[in-house]
């Protein structure tokens, strides 16, 4: 599925930015609309994989406040160097057991918590430099043997098992959709999360935090908002085309 805001270039300065932010901006309102929920609920998440510091600087004063990263080392180097800024970084790829405790060290979010051996390690980690981490549980709600994440039969267990985990602060669970130009399939995904978290709110409150919905990226974020998101990841919509050539 595509949408009318994919970027076609690369944003480069503030101006540039503001206006593709604006735009992404007005389809998270329209898509609240159209599901009858207030846009102000919904948070997104600018992911700033590949994009250059000066670049991010724009972002940045633009209004990004806060940037998703997939690898690790590469979201440290980027929080270290632009420390001045004061931005919130997420973490929202796979980690590594190696990769935790510089986790531990500087990011104020993991998105991606789908093993019991990462949450004790980031929890030992975090204790020794005195610092929490939200964590959204991942999950594998579309069934794809290839995604991350724990399946949906296994949540609640999981979500009890974080409990031991005084530094990790639970704020909800995260998917990824399939990749399909297909919306029912697509949107299966994103109620199917929902409806964990609906059940687990009603009996099991206290497991799911605030019960936050990280779902849809910047190919299916109106679907995601359609059906309950309050987070989305977006990144080429707002960075335009990815370049991996580094």
């Amino acid at each position: 599925m595509s949408t009318p805001e994919n970027a076609l270039s690369v944003a480069t300065t503030e101006i540039e930015f503001r206006k593709a932010l604006d735009a992404v901006y007005e389809n998270i309102a329209a898509a609240a609309e159209r599901a009858g929920r207030n846009p102000a609920d919904i948070r997104l998440l600018p992911v700033s994989k590949t994009v250059a510091e000066e670049r991010m600087r724009a972002a940045f004063a633009a209004g990004m406040t806060a940037f998703g990263e997939n690898k690790v080392q590469e979201a440290q180097r980027k929080a270290e160097a632009m420390a001045d800024l004061g931005a919130h970084w997420a973490i929202i790829g796979p980690l590594q057991s190696n990769k935790t405790r510089n986790v531990a060290e500087f990011a104020h979010q993991f998105q991606a918590l789908d093993r019991i051996r990462i949450a004790g390690r980031l929890d030992q980690q975090l204790q020794e430099f005195n610092r929490t981490l939200e964590v959204f549980v991942q999950v594998n709600a579309s069934g794809e043997e290839t995604k991350s994440g724990i399946e949906p039969g296994e949540v609640e267990d999981f979500l009890e098992q974080l409990q031991a985990f005084k530094n990790l602060e639970v704020k909800g669970l995260m998917t990824m959709a399939l990749h399909s130009d297909d919306e029912a399939v697509i949107r299966k995904c994103f109620t199917t999360l929902r409806d964990i978290r609906d059940d687990l709110s009603h009996r099991r409150p206290a497991l799911i935090g605030d019960g936050e919905l990280s779902m849809g990226m910047s190919n299916d974020y109106m679907l995601a908002i359609e059906e309950g998101a309050t987070v989305v990841r977006v990144g080429s919509a707002l960075f335009g085309e990815r370049d991996y050539s580094n």
